[in-house]
């Protein structure tokens, strides 16, 4: 078997890994001249970091990560937390694997030193039609060249062209919100008093996360809030200072602070997608964001990509043939994404609002599931950390499709 993979981001990499891992032949077509390092921090979750394991990264990425106490959210204006989880030890012990916060770069050149020196990826490999007949697929290339493989996997993001071409032709869906990213030097966000946790501020139309990143050199933060109308969905619009200070009048010193000592921030336009009826057309299928786009608020996106390669991979080393693989890979991923774009989707509302009565709600709400958990996780947390993308890609774990965000 072939497989040709169009995209070299996380999804992309992340298969084509765990292709290599399964003995499967592959290509990787992305039209990038390099691999920079685009994008910051990047949350991962024991979800991540077990499939992460099973693609034999773990070692090589440990050493540039941060391993984060508690999980935090906190009033933008008092500091006051409002509900606070067990991370660090309490995560690996319950769940059999730790809490990562990485730097994306880092997390992709794990990935890449693991593939090795490989003629198999393809830089500069611009993609300009796709095409299969039930029992081939193939890309053609701007040069006129023509790629085959078994089966192609769409892995180009929320602007996949190939989802538009060969699925429903439907634009990604704008949240009305932008981000704003930064990082900042870890002697400022340690005077300023953050420890090394995973920070979601909570204010009025906007909110602010905040973690450490690059082995703990660096915190990154990102500020999501309305679109001031000149975004796009890109990691590298250049913003100021200035303008991200003013869209965070009021904050809390702590927050300010962070901001004013930053690097010149990034901005990006929000987008979304609603879950699509099939992944697969024929002997073509989508992967990650072109398959699931997911707004940032639970820290999921790169993840459920990660969990997706990782199935994805072990359903055509294990199946009879790529027609049920790519079926099963669909069954077996379409629900639990589906799930997480819509609580997501939930979160922007929750963590964004300024009545104050629905924000007094809000409040008592996260109050009393601290009173209820004591030190343990909410069912959402469970039932996202516990999942094991090799049980259910083997047929060992059935009770994870009953489940639900709670």
């Amino acid at each position: 078997m072939r497989v040709v993979i169009v995209g070299g981001g996380v999804a992309g990499l992340a298969l084509a890994l765990g292709l290599r891992r399964q003995g499967i032949d592959y290509v990787v077509l992305e039209q990038a001249p390099k691999f920079d390092a685009v994008g910051a921090g990047i949350q991962l979750s024991p979800n991540a970091t077990r499939t992460l394991g099973y693609l034999g990264v773990m070692e090589r990425l440990e050493a540039r990560v941060v391993r984060p106490g508690h999980h935090r959210f906190v009033a933008w204006d008092t500091a006051e937390p409002l509900l606070t989880t067990p991370l660090g030890d309490a995560v690996h012990e319950t769940f059999g694997t730790p809490y990562f916060h990485a730097h994306r770069a880092d997390l992709l050149d794990a990935i890449l030193a693991e593939i090795g020196e490989d003629e198999r990826i393809q830089m500069n490999a611009h993609v300009s039609e796709v095409g299969e007949d039930g029992a081939r697929a193939w890309a053609v290339l701007a040069d006129g060249s023509r790629v085959e493989g078994d089966v192609l996997i769409a892995a180009e993001g929320v602007r996949s062209r190939i989802r538009e071409q060969m699925f429903e032709p439907e634009a990604p869906q704008f949240s009305g919100c932008m981000a704003w990213r930064g990082l900042t030097p870890a002697s400022v966000a340690k005077s300023l008093g953050f420890e090394h946790d995973s920070y979601i501020w909570m204010g009025p139309e906007r909110s602010v996360v905040i973690y450490y990143v690059s082995g703990g050199e660096l915190i990154n933060w990102i500020g999501i809030g309305p679109s001031d109308g000149d975004t796009r969905e890109s990691w590298t619009t250049q913003g100021t200072t200035e303008a991200a200070l003013e869209e965070y009048e009021g904050w809390h010193p702590m927050v300010r602070g962070l901001i004013e000592q930053s690097a010149p921030p990034f901005k990006w336009a929000l987008y979304d997608r609603q879950p699509l009826e099939s992944w697969v057309q024929g002997r073509i299928a989508l992967i990650g964001d072109a398959a699931h786009a997911m707004l940032p608020y639970h820290a999921q996106g790169a993840t459920q990509s990660i969990e997706d390669a990782w199935v994805l991979a072990r359903r055509l080393a294990l199946s009879a043939n790529a027609d049920e693989a790519l079926a099963s890979y669909q069954a077996l991923r379409q629900e639990r994404t589906a799930q997480v774009q819509g609580a997501s989707r939930a979160a922007q509302k929750l963590f964004h609002m300024s009545d104050e009565t629905a924000l007094a709600r809000r409040n008592q709400r996260f109050r009393s599931m601290q009173a209820s958990i004591g030190e343990g996780f909410p069912p959402g947390q469970e039932w996202l950390f516990a999942y094991d993308p090799e049980k259910a890609a083997s047929g060992e774990d059935g009770d994870w499709q009953k489940m639900a965000w709670r």
